[in-house]
């Protein structure tokens, strides 16, 4: 299934910043902490919290926010199906690199082991 050019378009432009309360409801619902979402935001974005507050704060669009991160070298190993799209099919870069944080959060919320979750194992 690939994305539409007007999916890809509504992605770029959404702000982090909107969809970054929604990540931590589902994440803290599950029993899983604010602190183990940033661990995973960190490992596939390189930013820690102050430069992720930051970026919250700026309200940056997820076409800034992946611009400016360094992706784990890592993501390509995320794989499967979210939001209806198999990730390994996208092939918009930032679609894919949106849907690949996706994957993470729901992997965390799900209750997977973290050093699945961060490729490490």
């Amino acid at each position: 299934m690939t994305t539409t050019s007007k999916h890809d378009e509504r992605i770029a432009v959404m702000t982090f910043a909107s969809v970054y309360p929604h990540y931590i409801t589902k994440v803290e619902n599950k029993g899983r902490t604010i602190a183990e979402l940033h661990q995973v935001l960190e490992w596939l974005t390189g930013f820690d919290d102050t430069k992720l507050q930051t970026l919250i704060n700026d309200k940056v669009t997820f076409k800034t926010f992946f611009k400016k991160a360094k992706l784990n070298p890592n993501a390509h190993l995320i794989k499967g199906v979210i939001c209806g799209y198999r990730i390994e099919a996208i092939e918009t870069q930032l679609t894919k690199e949106v849907r690949y944080l996706d994957k993470l959060v729901d992997e965390l919320a799900k209750g997977r082991k973290m050093e699945k979750i961060l490729r490490n194992a």
